[in-house]
């Protein structure tokens, strides 16, 4: 095996024996915050799974779920410092670069094949350039999903219904701001907090994709579940722009082209997530309904607007997305 003498290698990724072979092996540590039957749970396995089936006996992903490795805010710090090789943030990546904030935007992007153009024509030609100076890079683009409002309060069916609603959401200003609009009292929390925030009353309700509210057993401390597709949140696949250099190139192309190649398993599994777990959730209980969208949509406006006025190209990127959503 070769030496890669870097700090890399000696804090960030673990060494341990290969079963039979006393070789040691070098662990690829991915790290990110859903737990067991979250999608990004099934998606960094999958990746893990391909990856290591191609890269031999010296090299092995691992994968730490459920926050083992800390939040997102933590991991991103930990892949600048070298101890930790991916992670999978999504709203988090609004707070690293601010054009990120675009997919805090409601109602912005259609559907998945709208996000596959938006990911080619957008993100990797303009976000990405603007992550790795930011001492980041993407390998892929994956998936965190359509958003839905749980609460213990009421049915939520027009923005007015949030009215005073304690309501968490992830740790990007943008989301915060959305909420504040539609008249809720929201307030950011790591995802690992939020069961306990729910069960003892400190939060009314939250919002996630229907695959993290039910892989966090918010079902069991949430009355209430409102289709409301307020937001599509991708996810993003993560490394160190300095400390993945470290790695040799046939590694490097390895792991990134299993990435780019776990996109369809992601979206897929995702759009089969969706349709079960909504049955899954009514059987526990959950009184289930459909926000009027369209409501939402006519209170966005404000929110656009300062996306354009506070950030540099902001009602461009804007444009460039919705053109993209009228190629169907």
């Amino acid at each position: 095996m070769k030496t890669i003498k870097t700090a890399f290698v000696t804090t960030a990724l673990a060494l341990s024996l290969t079963p039979g072979l006393g070789m040691a092996q070098t662990e690829l540590q991915f790290g990110h915050v859903g737990n067991p039957g979250s999608l990004f749970d099934a998606s960094a396995n999958e990746f893990a799974e391909r990856a290591n089936e191609r890269l031999g006996d010296d090299y092995r992903v691992e994968v730490y779920g459920s926050s083992q490795l800390g939040g997102d805010d933590s991991m991103m710090q930990k892949l600048k410092l070298g101890q930790l090789t991916f992670t999978l943030p999504s709203t988090v990546m609004s707070s690293v670069v601010d054009e990120f904030g675009l997919f805090e935007m409601p109602y912005l992007i259609k559907d998945r094949e709208h996000m596959k153009r938006v990911i080619e024509e957008v993100i990797e030609p303009d976000l990405y350039p603007l992550v790795e100076e930011e001492g980041y890079k993407i390998l892929a683009v994956w998936e965190n999903g359509f958003r839905q409002i749980t609460n213990n309060e009421r049915p939520i069916e027009t923005p007015e219904d949030l009215k005073g609603l304690k309501l968490r959401t992830p740790k990007g200003a943008w989301r915060v701001r959305m909420f504040e609009e539609y008249g809720a009292n929201p307030s950011p929390m790591a995802l690992s907090e939020v069961f306990t925030a729910l069960q003892t009353g400190t939060m009314d309700g939250q919002e996630n994709p229907l695959v993290q509210i039910h892989s966090q057993k918010f079902q069991e401390v949430q009355d209430y579940l409102s289709m409301t597709n307020h937001v599509y949140t991708p996810a993003y696949v993560v490394v160190s722009k300095r400390h993945w250099e470290d790695l040799p190139e046939d590694v490097r192309n390895i792991l990134e082209e299993t990435a780019r190649e776990v996109q369809d398993f992601v979206y897929e599994t995702a759009a089969e997530q969706d349709e079960q777990l909504l049955g899954e959730m009514e059987e526990a209980g959950m009184e289930v309904n459909e926000a009027d969208q369209q409501a939402f949509i006519d209170a966005s406006g404000p929110i656009y607007e300062r996306f354009d006025e506070e950030v540099e190209g902001g009602g461009e990127l804007v444009d460039r997305v919705l053109a993209l959503g009228e190629q169907d």
